[in-house]
């Protein structure tokens, strides 16, 4: 009869994928909250991913500091029940690694709400 060699368990790998998921998560969540705090703009929702962090918005308004902020680019979503979501694609600043989290800061938009002039010229064609 042979015995069978023992191995780590697949669960001791996915666990051990899943902490670094979620250093790199909170890492980043990390940088966003500091930047956020340092340049005085709006983030009442962070939602960290390890890719990548969204911010939720309130208001276009609040749309136009992140661009100012960061620069980058808006695009909208398809309009559904008459609101569009408006999304800034852009970068947090690089760390003293060198790193750049990407972030999506977003807020919805009801159809026909005027904004800001720089948000239009900041809309992906």
């Amino acid at each position: 009869m042979t015995t069978p060699t023992t191995s780590l368990p697949p669960v001791a790998w996915d666990v051990a994928v899943e902490t670094a998921r979620l250093k790199e998560q909170h890492a980043n969540r990390l940088v966003v909250e500091r930047l956020a705090e340092e340049l005085s703009l709006p983030a009442p929702t962070i939602v960290a991913r390890p890719e990548l962090v969204y911010v939720s918005v309130a208001d276009p308004d609040e749309l136009v500091e992140w661009l100012g902020a960061l620069g980058g680019e808006i695009q909208r979503s398809a309009v559904f029940e008459g609101v569009q979501l408006w999304s800034l694609r852009t970068f947090a600043l690089p760390s003293s690694s060198g790193s750049r989290v990407p972030v999506r800061v977003s807020v919805p938009v009801p159809v026909g709400e005027s904004v800001m002039p720089e948000l239009l010229r900041a809309v992906a064609s």
